[in-house]
């Protein structure tokens, strides 16, 4: 067997290992979503998605107030996450090697690896007990805080892929720095910022130590954010740990939901790097 042939060999089996590897790493997913839609999908309707909760013995009922819980809680956690941490972002990239940018830098890892439920906590001090009582602003804010570092983390890595010629050209030409940061700079990197903020939406979408502390749930209809607010985790949480079986398959519906909601901001957030990616 020449040198040719040995290589050619060693290279199939190496390609079929990775292969083999790959698909050992993608069935824990394919096995967790094969469960969780065989437990729950025949329990989805429209109905379902529109109603509210029924009370224990009564059968039906839905999971529309933990939806629409769920879309403001993400709401108001974006408009206080993005705008700081895209502004974090930006600092880091264009004046990120003197001691303060260390420092921010070294503030959003530790923030990144704080464990949720501590978080809740630390909401809970900040925002529950001065207000007296639980809110979905205090849920906001904890979920906030998660979001950080992921988007400061993005922002950053994602402005600093943008070749430096872009800045050279537009202050060549006049611009100030500040305008060549937000016109020229930033709008090349708004793919990577926007799966950042989608990835860290997803993130967040789906904890529910925080909210225990914080939000705390309702089982009613609640627009205001001073008031508790139910959202889906935690109605996933409660009414698994419930005794009831019409409550624990409504668990598995909403966790159905849960899961369509986040695999649908990752595929949006890839679609967005392919459609806005900026070939330079």
């Amino acid at each position: 067997m020449n040198s040719v042939v040995l290589r050619q060999i060693k290279d199939r089996i190496f390609r079929g290992v990775v292969v083999f590897l790959s698909i050992i790493v993608m069935l824990p997913l394919f096995f967790i979503l094969f469960h969780i839609f065989k437990k729950g999908l025949s329990i989805v309707s429209w109905k379902f998605l529109t109603s509210l909760p029924k009370p224990v013995g009564e059968p039906g009922g839905g999971i529309s107030n933990a939806i629409v819980g769920t879309v403001i809680l993400v709401f108001l956690s974006s408009l206080m996450a993005v705008p700081l941490g895209v502004l974090a972002g930006i600092y880091l990239c264009e004046e990120g090697k003197g001691r303060l940018a260390e420092l921010v830098r070294l503030c959003i890892d530790v923030l990144q690896g704080i464990p949720s439920i501590v978080v809740g906590i630390i909401a809970y001090l900040w925002v529950v007990v001065p207000l007296g009582g639980f809110s979905a602003l205090s849920g906001a804010v904890a979920l906030s805080i998660m979001m950080l570092p992921m988007v400061v983390r993005s922002t950053e890595e994602t402005l600093r892929m943008v070749p430096y010629t872009l800045r050279e050209a537009a202050m060549a030409l006049g611009v100030p720095y500040y305008k060549t940061v937000l016109k020229v700079v930033v709008p090349a990197g708004i793919s990577g910022i926007a799966t950042g903020v989608l990835v860290s939406v997803a993130r967040v979408a789906g904890e529910t130590a925080p909210l225990l502390f914080t939000a705390f749930g309702s089982p009613y209809m609640s627009l205001n954010i001073m008031k508790p607010m139910n959202s889906l985790p935690l109605l996933i949480f409660n009414y698994a740990m419930s005794p009831y079986e019409d409550w624990q398959k409504t668990a598995w519906g909403a966790s159905v939901v849960l899961i369509v909601m986040v695999l649908l901001l990752n595929i949006i957030s890839k679609l967005l790097v392919r459609r806005w990616k900026v070939r330079f």
